[in-house]
């Protein structure tokens, strides 16, 4: 059928090169460009919109929850950081140092911040004093800077967009449950609004957090079958805070320590809409997070009233949902093909005829299913139309998830999966370290997390055979 071929031929297939697929989507979308800075991108404004509304939503999940906003320094002192043995050998290789103010040199250098927990912790030590000050359940909005290697446009960057929330506890037993209660909202929000089913789970130690005593992760499969590690949360317990003698005295008057947390996600959630749910005409974003949910098409828009009632269906949309018009002087065959790019998940199409017959002609962006709606009926339409697009996104994902999770008892069997195909692989592990490096080494494979629940997929480890009790996913990721 006409309507199932290819719209914009200028696009790479998702099959035959995924990573140029991937940029050609990112550029001809219009979400990002490059930059003269390197590793650092320009977010365009559907980009940037995007994030904008992944933040409003998760800024009013974390209000909440009980959490403050609150903003710190770009820059911190090297006698700060090296406060924390640790966290800075973790983050050494790639941070970025300030070391000229003019043209005078520093007598100390500043590191743009990785990340922002040694300044929350200096800032804690001047405020916590009583049992009675805690918690502290902060949150930051802002932008870190990493010395990357190799980049790619919102998956990995010297720069990239970010909230870190940081909170401080009277207990071990509020601050782990804090630990969790973040990861599953970060959980929540993926499914709900992103439509990205998560894996989650502990980080082996391997994988953990600098400093961290405990990390634990949320992980989407994309459409390659890589995984893409969408954001973290951290226990420290007082770690940190004995480091900055953030001292407090507690019910029974004597001097303790809190219990910390930290629990972050990035831009990189656009990389995994992108990759997620995007097919070879563009993107397919989600309606909670689209910057234009509905794109109202005039056609023949030069006829008489057919510009009129084009408008009157968006403000009579308006109030629900973000809708735009395009009264532009491009061909409707272009306007089809602009906005499938760019995945806006309804059109809505009315012209002469449609206004003579009091209707108007939906199309979806992810099936382009075609409904004849009476323009009466067009408000409980769209909702259920929305609701239907959303599960459908999630269930598409979830069946390739599922298509491409193995398991494997031994070596042999992990090998001959990995040669074939990329995916998920559940597989028993010693714990041992160098088993989990051999694995890397040998296969590009890391684990990816250890699931809260548990599989018993053999009794002996896939690497060196001896008695396991953990069963790992492993895969690669981006």
């Amino acid at each position: 059928m006409a309507d199932q071929q290819k719209m914009v031929q200028s696009v790479t297939s998702r099959d035959e090169d995924f990573a140029k697929w991937y940029t050609d989507i990112v550029k001809k979308a219009e979400l990002a460009d490059y930059s003269p800075v390197r590793g650092c991108i320009v977010y365009r404004p559907y980009g940037y919109a995007i994030w904008e509304n992944i933040q409003r939503i998760l800024d009013a999940k974390f209000k909440e929850t009980g959490h403050e906003n609150i903003y710190m320094p770009m820059l911190i002192p090297e006698s700060l950081l090296q406060k924390e043995k640790d966290h800075i050998e973790g983050f050494a290789p790639e941070v970025m140092w300030v070391t000229h103010a003019g043209n005078e040199k520093l007598t100390e250098r500043y590191c743009i911040r990785p990340t922002s927990e040694t300044l929350f912790c200096e800032h804690y030590a001047n405020i916590v004093h009583s049992y009675r000050d805690l918690p502290k359940l902060y949150n930051q909005w802002c932008s870190v800077m990493r010395n990357e290697k190799t980049t790619r446009p919102f998956l990995r960057g010297a720069e990239f967009l970010w909230q870190e929330g940081h909170t401080i506890h009277e207990t071990a037993d509020e601050a782990m449950e804090e630990t969790l209660r973040m990861l599953d909202v970060y959980t929540r929000f993926c499914e709900d609004y992103l439509c990205l089913p998560i894996l989650y789970g502990k980080k082996t130690e391997r994988e953990k957090f600098a400093g961290a005593v405990a990390t634990y992760a949320i992980e989407g499969m994309m459409h390659d079958g890589k995984s893409l590690q969408a954001g973290t949360t951290h226990y420290f317990a007082d770690n940190f805070t004995k480091v900055f003698d953030i001292g407090f005295t507690g019910r029974d008057n004597t001097k303790q320590y809190p219990h910390e947390t930290s629990w972050g996600l990035s831009t990189r959630l656009i990389g995994a809409i992108i990759m997620t749910h995007g097919d070879d005409n563009g993107l397919i974003l989600p309606p909670d997070v689209a910057p234009v949910q509905i794109v109202i098409i005039p056609v023949a828009q030069h006829k008489e009233g057919v510009l009129d009632a084009a408008y009157a269906l968006r403000d009579s949309l308006k109030e629900n949902y973000r809708v735009k018009v395009d009264a532009s002087d491009n061909s409707a065959g272009w306007k089809y093909a602009e906005y499938e790019m760019k995945g806006v998940p309804l059109r809505v199409e009315i012209g002469p005829r449609d206004i003579a017959e009091n209707q108007c002609v939906i199309v979806r962006r992810d099936t382009r299913q075609k409904y004849f709606v009476k323009l009466e009926n067009l408000t409980g339409e769209i909702a259920a139309i929305l609701e239907d697009y959303k599960k459908s996104l999630y269930k598409k994902a979830e069946e390739n998830r599922a298509a491409r999770t193995f398991t494997a008892k031994n070596m042999e069997e992990l090998e001959g999966i990995f040669a074939k195909t990329t995916g998920y692989v559940k597989a028993m592990w010693c714990g041992d370290d160098n088993c989990e490096l051999a694995l890397k080494d040998s296969l590009g494979v890391t684990s990816r997390c250890i699931p809260f629940e548990q599989e018993s997929i053999s009794d002996v480890c896939v690497c060196c055979g001896k008695k396991a009790d953990t069963m790992v996913v492993w895969g690669k990721s981006y």
